[in-house]
């Protein structure tokens, strides 16, 4: 086995252990039922959080390293597209991101009772409007990836 082989197998698997669990974060607490429930599912998506950390940065270390092993796909159209679309996503973070759960996180640490504040239901949609933009961005490199259509 290559080491461009090892670093499509990273790639590969990368891809797995960091967009899968991306891709299940609002189902997780679209379900809550009381206050307990969400902040328990906040809980659980923030542990969720850390394997989507760890397998993008994966998936932007290996992607690159192949690319300065085979410099030919920095020509591609494909590559560069699904490049800069992840560095738009991952843009989403601070930009996007940050800013719609912040108000979620401050809300759940001071809401009292069993009930699920009010407000929250706004607040969740913002969030889980971007978040599934996102994921609309990570469908499309994965197709790219997959098809490499030019």
């Amino acid at each position: 086995m290559s080491f461009y082989e090892v670093l499509v197998f990273i790639h590969i698997f990368s891809a797995i252990l960091g967009m899968g669990p991306g891709f299940m974060m609002i189902l997780v607490v679209s379900k809550s039922s009381n206050l307990t429930e969400l902040r328990h599912s906040y809980a659980i998506r923030n542990r969720l959080h850390i394997f989507t950390m760890i397998g993008g940065t994966l998936l932007l270390i290996s992607g690159l390293l192949m690319g300065a092993i085979h410099t030919n796909l920095f020509q591609q159209g494909w590559y560069v597209t699904s490049l800069v679309l992840f560095l738009v996503a991952l843009a989403f973070g601070p930009l996007l991101l940050s800013p719609r759960s912040k108000p979620i996180k401050k809300l759940l640490k001071e809401a009292r009772g069993e009930d699920i504040p009010v407000g929250y239901g706004a607040l969740a949609k913002k969030l889980f409007f971007v978040e599934r933009m996102e994921n609309i961005i990570f469908l499309v490199i994965i197709a790219l990836m997959i098809l490499k259509p030019f």
